[in-house]
């Protein structure tokens, strides 16, 4: 594949500084020797988790493994893991189970999943149920008998025991199996502090109701209120935190499964079968599994691409919004790139696969979707320690408060009351989801908008930048080269400069070179085989035609000085130039025997994008290896001032690392082989979604529509998502740190704790969910309106 720039021009560019080719190779992996441990990686599947200490037990003990890395995952359930070859997978599964736990490797088994998902809502749904039926009237009857005892009849404790024993047993079942799970393996989870709660409301209720002194009846109900916290009996209490935790466990199932909906809805747009051309010209109908690169099949009006290709014959509308979000159907023709999951709206089409199964786009997006809900920042990290070790703390902290109490002289109530609030309301829960919560509906909102982050990094990187460089062919202009002009030299034909010219090119996948191959194939037909190609990053190519040296691109490159050029292509070039046009010099043996312009048209909606990044306080810059003339037309026409023209690609690396080196976080926005570099150089990369694996494969955030203003929508929507993140985490330390002090002095009914902790993971949980509204206020209306038109079933929320 080629890699030199995307334009290549005679004017405007320095030659390579020293330095220069450093920079390329610290950016390259090809010739990096340094010796390397080989390790694979894994994702599992978990179940059994059901707090953020699950899960920062979990990943302790994988961690604790030689050369294990992991990160577990409390919304996702998933554990992603980095071994060496001499820990087997077999083994990270039972560290897993020792720690009282079950795990599998995850697959794409969607239809599997999915009725996990299913089983637990129902199984979830029906205790919670019950538990609500059985809750209002046995909180009624509770707080009735512990302030009026006068209204007590004969036996009144078995109708409360009737009442409660279906809540208590059958309902906070799935505390009490995940409590003695955990105990069973020396650990202690949320459950434990759950099951501890509702046990020891239950024991005290029993013995307040059979055999505490009935003297109480004779006192007055406001001193019970105060003196007993609202009463002796709290099967209320016990009933009421089942109810409430119920309810927030059901909440989070029925989240999860609504976010894995979406995402396998987004991986069933593929076909399943496809219609394969066979060497006799006929058709024969094959499972998609079957489907080979090079296969040639058939899509019909109304059909799904099957896979990645490129079109053979035909010409259709292909309706991409599933895939893209655009709502505009795009006209393909022969040589133009389809995407697998895309809808053919009119046209009959035949199509060569030249990606398969998992190494099509669709394929990459959604395995970009599933990672970027597994990512972490930083200070989630420091969640996940803090709440492995916050239950046996909180047990400590109970045991503290009962003791306190009792010798400060209080009474066994308000001891029993104080300790079990603190108990009740300390889950840490909300830690946990605070930050996978958030990634999840981001992500899915994200991927509606053709917004695909890669990571927790994209969401940091954009609440500091301040400065975006925008590359200019195939981001600020629609990457569709083609030569709108030639000059042959003075002795030589039109066809002459062509046939040498084509030869050379058609050995490469460069916009220029696509754009001169494609005339010299309409106007000749043949062309000869060049031999010797080689292609110099960022000037541009030179090879053997007809035994006799040519090269293509900068005059630098064709070592041939500017005085040495016919004046008759140096008027001509000058004219080009100041018409927004690029000019690339030919030379054979040493001699340049002509010239090409080539036009490239900017992209309609590059001002109003350039605007809308204005409007969140960034700085543009426009940065092309095109000459300074026309870089300057085209940055002026969309509204930017400074402009970098002429640049290689280790210039455009020297110019993000100068612009940080002054104080500023930048943002780079590319698509091309030689973005790569300097997309991961800056502190935020972004590629639209058209541009090549290696643009793509080092960006942070990925752009899959062809619309620049979705790059403002992007930085805007990962701010959202930062900010949200931060807020939840914020109050998840918060209500700890507050409403522990808080139970431990008294202050707080056990009832009212445990709809308080509930309250905080439903909070966290909400606050995320608001982001599936996320519309940016910068964003236009027409995009706004297409938006809303395609996201249906794309709407991978929480």
């Amino acid at each position: 594949m080629r890699t030199h720039g995307k334009q290549l021009d005679r004017c405007g560019a320095r030659p390579t500084q020293p330095g220069d080719s450093d920079i390329a190779i610290t950016t390259s992996t090809e010739d990096t020797a340094v010796p390397t441990i080989e390790t694979s990686e894994i994702s599992l599947s978990v179940s059994g988790m059901t707090c953020g200490a699950c899960a920062a037990l979990i990943q302790r003990r994988l961690n604790a493994l030689d050369g294990v890395e992991a990160s577990v995952n409390y919304a996702t359930e998933r554990a992603r893991v980095v071994f060496p070859a001499s820990t087997t997978v077999q083994t990270l599964v039972d560290t897993v189970e020792s720690a009282g736990y079950t795990a599998e490797l995850a697959d794409d088994g969607s239809a599997d999943e999915n009725s996990e998902d299913d089983r637990r809502v129902h199984y979830l749904g029906r205790r919670l149920l019950v538990s609500a039926l059985l809750f209002m009237p046995l909180c009624d009857l509770s707080l009735i008998f512990s302030l009026i005892p006068v209204v007590r009849f004969p036996h009144w404790q078995w109708l409360m025991v009737v009442l409660a024993a279906p809540v208590l047993t059958w309902a906070a079942w799935p505390f009490y199996r995940a409590a003695l799970r955990a105990a069973r393996h020396g650990t202690s989870t949320m459950d434990t502090l759950v099951s501890l709660g509702i046990v020891a409301a239950t024991g005290w209720s029993f013995y307040a109701m059979f055999f505490q002194d009935s003297s109480r009846a004779a006192e007055p109900a406001v001193d019970v209120i105060f003196r007993h916290g609202g009463g002796a009996i709290y099967l209320d209490v016990a009933a009421g935190v089942t109810t409430f935790l119920l309810a927030g466990r059901y909440f989070e199932a029925w989240s999860r499964r609504r976010t894995g909906n979406a995402l396998r809805s987004l991986a069933a747009v593929g076909a399943k079968d496809v219609a394969v051309v066979d060497t006799s010209g006929g058709e024969r109908r094959v499972l998609i599994d079957t489907l080979v690169v090079g296969d040639r099949f058939v899509v019909r009006p109304g059909e799904t691409v099957a896979t990645d290709g490129e079109v053979v014959s035909g010409a259709a509308g292909i309706d991409r919004s599933m895939v893209t979000g655009e709502s505009m159907p795009l006209d393909v023709a022969p040589g133009d790139q389809v995407i697998g999951g895309t809808m053919a709206v009119g046209g009959r089409l035949i199509v060569r696969a030249t990606k398969v199964g998992g190494d099509t786009q669709l394929a990459h997006m959604i395995r970009l979707v599933e990672d970027a809900q597994n990512e972490k920042a930083s200070v989630q990290r420091l969640a996940d320690r803090i709440a492995g070790y916050f239950v046996p703390v909180v047990l400590v902290i109970a045991a503290i408060t009962l003791t306190g109490w009792l010798l400060a002289g209080g009474s066994k109530e308000e001891a029993f009351n104080a300790a079990l609030s603190v108990l009740i309301i300390a889950c840490p829960c909300a830690l946990g989801l605070a930050t996978p919560t958030a990634l999840l509906v981001a992500t899915g909102r994200g991927a509606s908008l053709g917004i695909f982050f890669k990571g927790y990094q994209a969401l940091e990187a954009s609440q500091l930048v301040d400065t975006v460089v925008l590359d200019k062919t195939g981001t600020i202009t629609e990457g569709n080269v083609a030569v709108a002009d030639l000059l042959p030299a003075p002795g030589i034909t039109r066809s002459d400069l062509l046939r040498v010219a084509g030869a050379l090119e058609q050995a490469s996948e460069h916009l220029v070179a696509r754009a001169i191959t494609a005339l010299a194939l309409e106007e000749l037909g043949v062309l000869p085989v060049v031999d010797g190609f080689e292609a110099l990053p960022g000037l541009g190519a030179r090879g053997v035609v007809d035994n006799r040296q040519i090269v293509i691109g900068r005059l630098e490159l064709l070592g041939i000085s500017q005085a040495e050029v016919p004046e008759a292509l140096t008027d001509r070039c000058e004219e080009w130039e100041s018409s927004r046009r690029t000019t690339v010099f030919a030379s054979r043996d040493g001699r340049v025997i002509g010239a090409f312009a080539l036009a490239d048209s900017v992209r309609p909606t590059a001002t109003e994008a350039v605007r809308e990044l204005q409007a969140l306080g960034l700085h543009c810059i426009l940065l092309t290896g095109d000459n300074e003339v026309t870089a300057r037309s085209v940055a002026t026409s969309i509204g930017i001032s400074d402009i970098v023209a002429g640049a290689l690609p280790a210039d455009k690396v020297g110019l993000i690392r100068r612009l940080q080196t002054e104080g500023h976080a930048v943002a780079m926005v590319g698509d091309g082989i030689n973005d790569g570099p300097a997309l991961v150089s800056a502190d935020l990369g972004l590629a639209v979604g058209s541009g090549t694996d290696v643009a793509l494969n080092a960006a942070d955030l990925i752009i899959v529509r062809d619309d620049l203003r979705v790059v403002a929508t992007a930085i805007s929507l990962a701010r959202r998502t930062l900010k949200t993140i931060r807020g939840n985490l914020l109050w998840a330390f918060g209500y700890n740190v507050a409403a522990i002090p808080l139970a431990a002095c008294g202050l707080l009914n056990p009832l009212i704790a445990g709809a308080a902790m509930a309250f905080s993971s439903g909070f966290v949980i909400w606050n995320s969910a608001r982001i599936r509204h996320f519309a940016d206020p910068g964003l236009s209306d027409t995009v706004r309106v297409a938006t809303e038109e395609t996201t249906g079933e794309l709407q991978m929320t929480a």
